[in-house]
Formats: C-alpha cells, sequence, structure tokens
C-alpha cells in the first residue's frame, strides 16, 4: 500500500486546475467584444445590446491574467521537477505544432495576395462597410490589368480605398530586415550562451534582441505612415497590410516573450538542462524571421512596380 501513489513513469499528470475553464470563457467574451466594438464602428448597432470597447477590454484583460497565472503554474512545475526529459519533449512537440498553426495563418494572407497578384483581370466583388454585396467589376478596372495596380486615378474603378504607390524595398523594409535578421543572431548567442552557463551572454544578448524587436516595430509604424495606398476599399492595401500587420503582431507578441525570458534570466531562471521556456521563444522569434523574408521577397521586392516614388 505504501507505493500506491508512488509515480513509475516519466510523464507529468497535471493536478485539476480552473485556468482552461476559464481561458475558454475569457476568449469567447474577447471574441464577442471585439465583434460589438467592429460593429458598433460600422452600424451603431452592436451585438446583443453590447457596444463600444469594454466588454473587448474586459475579456482580454481576464484573457491576459488567465495567460499568466497558467504559465505560472507551469514554471512552477518545471522548478519543482515534474518536467522530466520525456515531459520536455512533448511540449517542443506542441510549440512545433503551434508555430506550424500560425504558419497557415500566413498562408491564407500570401494565398490572398497572390490571388489578386497573379491574377489582375477577374472578376471583384464590391462590397460596402456592412458586408453587402454593392456591384461587380472587373479587376481590369480595379488594377488597371496588372501588378502592382495601376494609380485609382488612372483607372475607370469608382471605390472608397485609394492606391497610389507602392513602398521601394530598399528603403526602410530593407533596414527592418537587417533589424530582424540581426535580432535572429543575438537570440543565438544568447541560446549559446545558456548551453554554456554563460549567464552574462544569455542577459545580453536577450536584452538585445527585445530592443531590436521594438526598433523593428517603430520602424514599421514610421513605414505605414507614409504607405501610398488605404487600408480598406483596395484590395492591395488590405491584402499588404493583413500580411504584414498580422506579422507586427507576432513581432509584438514574441517582443513580449522574450522580455518575460529576459526578466527570468536576469532573476536567475533557466539551467543549460531546463530552459524550455526561452527555447520556446527563440523558437518563436526564428519563425517571426522566416515569415518576414518571405514577406519582404514576395510583397515588397517581387510586388514593387515603377509606381514607387523616384523609379522609372
Amino acid at each position: 500500500m505504501a507505493d500506491t501513489h508512488v509515480k513509475h513513469h516519466d510523464y507529468h499528470l497535471v493536478n485539476p486546475s480552473p485556468w482552461p475553464l476559464v481561458a475558454s470563457a475569457a476568449a469567447l467574451i474577447t471574441a464577442i467584444g471585439a465583434i460589438a466594438w467592429m460593429r458598433t464602428h460600422v452600424d451603431g448597432e452592436g451585438v446583443l445590446g453590447i457596444k463600444g470597447w469594454y466588454l473587448f477590454a474586459i475579456g482580454f484583460t481576464a484573457l491576459v491574467a488567465t495567460a499568466w497565472a497558467w504559465w505560472l503554474d507551469i514554471i512552477r512545475e518545471a522548478n519543482e521537477g515534474y518536467q522530466t526529459p520525456v515531459v520536455q519533449l512533448h511540449l517542443r512537440y506542441g510549440m512545433i505544432m503551434f508555430i506550424a498553426s500560425e504558419a497557415m495563418f500566413f498562408v491564407a494572407w500570401f494565398w490572398a495576395y497572390f490571388d489578386s497578384a497573379l491574377f489582375p483581370a477577374g472578376v471583384h466583388e464590391l462590397m460596402n462597410n456592412a458586408g453587402h454585396l454593392v456591384g461587380l467589376t472587373s479587376r481590369d478596372e480595379l488594377y488597371g490589368g496588372k501588378w502592382p495596380p495601376a494609380a485609382v486615378a488612372e483607372t475607370a474603378a469608382a471605390i472608397p480605398g485609394y492606391f497610389k504607390h507602392t513602398f521601394n524595398p530598399w528603403g526602410l523594409p530593407l533596414v527592418n530586415t537587417l533589424i530582424l535578421l540581426t535580432s535572429g543572431c543575438t537570440v543565438t548567442w544568447a541560446h549559446h550562451s545558456l548551453l554554456k552557463n554563460d549567464r552574462r551572454g544569455l542577459v545580453i544578448g536577450l536584452l538585445l534582441t527585445v530592443l531590436l524587436g521594438i526598433t523593428f516595430t517603430i520602424c514599421q509604424a514610421i513605414e505605414y505612415s507614409h504607405a501610398g495606398f488605404s487600408f480598406a476599399g483596395h484590395s492591395y492595401g488590405s491584402t499588404f497590410f493583413m500580411a504584414t500587420g498580422f506579422h507586427g503582431a507576432h513581432v509584438i507578441m514574441g517582443t513580449i516573450f522574450l522580455f518575460v525570458c529576459l526578466v527570468r534570466a536576469i532573476r536567475g531562471a533557466f539551467t543549460p538542462k531546463q530552459h524550455f521556456g526561452f527555447e520556446a521563444a527563440a523558437w518563436y522569434w526564428h519563425f517571426v524571421d522566416v515569415i518576414w523574408l518571405f514577406l519582404f521577397a514576395c510583397i515588397y521586392v517581387w510586388g514593387a512596380g515603377p509606381t514607387v516614388p523616384g523609379a522609372e
């Protein structure tokens, strides 16, 4: 009877936790609040009588608090020795599957972009802000039969958005590319320093990576402020901002992820044999780097045309 509760396996059977249920409820509230907020801007109706951003703020705050508490439990389990090599392996599998699912999001944005770029002479449905179909027009009218599109002023399309020119890829976009590639080097430096138990190199590498991530976000905000096309009303702007903006959101999340790792590293967390949290953050950051290279090559370079200011 003394051996009844002795563990004879390498797996960790977690104790009952409220966080999955709480996180699900918070995510639902966040989604309803976001829809209500957007519908308030579109037609003023909201959803189920709910208007404004208040419900979204409540749900999102609850979601962040739940994530914080849940991850604290996971860190505690690791510190108490529950994350055996087998458990760590399965956590890595989970992170790989998560990154793969995120990649599928970007497949959708690239698909939308290339659908217009490779077939600029198809039929396009014109929708108003409420999502109602208001007419059909040939993409020839919208894009001038080419990609990048002709300036809206040069086409016969009557649309609410505008398109004047694309970005010069060899300006700020190239600078941002170099920033992200450098950040990939610094996070790798931090990882190798950790494997060698070099705490100083770990902290400096993480600090530089976080600073580079913040710099990238600032540069992209400056770039957006000089865009020669609108977000809504023109498919070039919609596909561009969805793809690069979704990536920018991942950069912000990755920066927060690495900042938490930096704080933990300063407080003495992570060892050469036990550092899955940092490893997951590094994987995520490399994923962000690779996606940006595809965005830069496909949208900024391949998708640039003579409509770039100063180009002929």
